[in-house]
């Protein structure tokens, strides 16, 4: 059994539409990675032995579209992340780059400008402005691994990151958030906006098996807890979460998935 004794109780997820009231978000620099257009994909083999076909969502099809399961925001959510297309900070670990394609649910049409925000776990489990609550003593500068970027005219919002790691309780998975009707300041932040997504995006387990054997991953001491272990996953990360992934443990991994969203 997976100890969770350690692991801060889970926080229900947010209501879709609510107004991000007095929210600001720093604004920050980075280059944006070609989008994907909506549709499924084929995951490549990590590595020789191992097939990864995790499935597709919101995609359309006839003008149908599937809404993304909403999920719990959790305990390590911060305020005030910046905006930028690399989040990750100068921490250590594989090469990571999402392109997420955030659509209208109902309609299937891709929503610009949407704000969408990720945050997650480095290598050891470790969360910045949490760190040590993995058991791991290392640089917190309150940023690394966090941030968000704007869809571009097709939707796509396009982050660079690194794999994520594990703590006690949870499988390996990242947070996001989607905003619209942000609004710029003259100093280069964003305020206001109404928040209508939270939800994780989530790995498949042949893929993070690969991963845990490379090192700084293969440091981490804590047991890894599975999708199939996994509550939260099974509330609706199957059907509406796991990403496409391509790519090996030596070049990195592109990340791929449709966000169906209701405004």
């Amino acid at each position: 059994m997976t100890d969770t004794s350690h692991v801060p109780a889970e926080v229900p997820p947010n209501v879709a539409g609510r107004p991000a009231g007095r929210r600001t978000v720093l604004f920050g620099t980075g280059a944006a990675v070609a989008g994907l257009a909506v549709g499924a994909c084929t995951t490549t083999e990590p590595s020789p032995t191992a097939t990864a076909t995790p499935t597709a969502t919101a995609t359309a099809t006839g003008d149908v579209c599937t809404l993304t399961k909403e999920l719990t925001e959790g305990p390590y959510y911060l305020d005030g992340q910046l905006v930028r297309a690399d989040i990750t900070d100068g921490k250590a670990g594989i090469p990571l780059k999402l392109s997420l394609t955030v659509v209208d649910a109902d309609t299937c049409e891709p929503l610009p400008d949407a704000l969408v925000e990720l945050w997650h776990s480095d290598a050891l489990g470790e969360y910045s402005g949490f760190v040590g609550r993995n058991g791991h003593d290392e640089p917190d500068n309150g940023t690394f691994l966090r941030g968000g970027v704007l869809t571009d005219s097709s939707g796509v919002a396009a982050i660079t990151t690194v794999y994520p790691g594990w703590y006690r309780g949870r499988c390996i998975h990242i947070h996001v958030k989607v905003h619209t009707n942000v609004t710029p300041t003259s100093d280069g932040h964003f305020t206001g906006g109404q928040e209508i997504h939270t939800g994780q995006l989530f790995f498949d387990e042949k893929v993070t098996d690969a991963v845990a054997r490379v090192t700084p991953y293969s440091t981490n001491s804590v047991t890894r807890t599975t999708l199939a272990q996994d509550s939260i996953y099974d509330e609706g990360g199957a059907t509406s979460g796991l990403l496409t992934l391509t790519g090996t443990t030596s070049t990195g991994y592109t990340g791929t998935l449709t966000l169906g969203v209701e405004r």
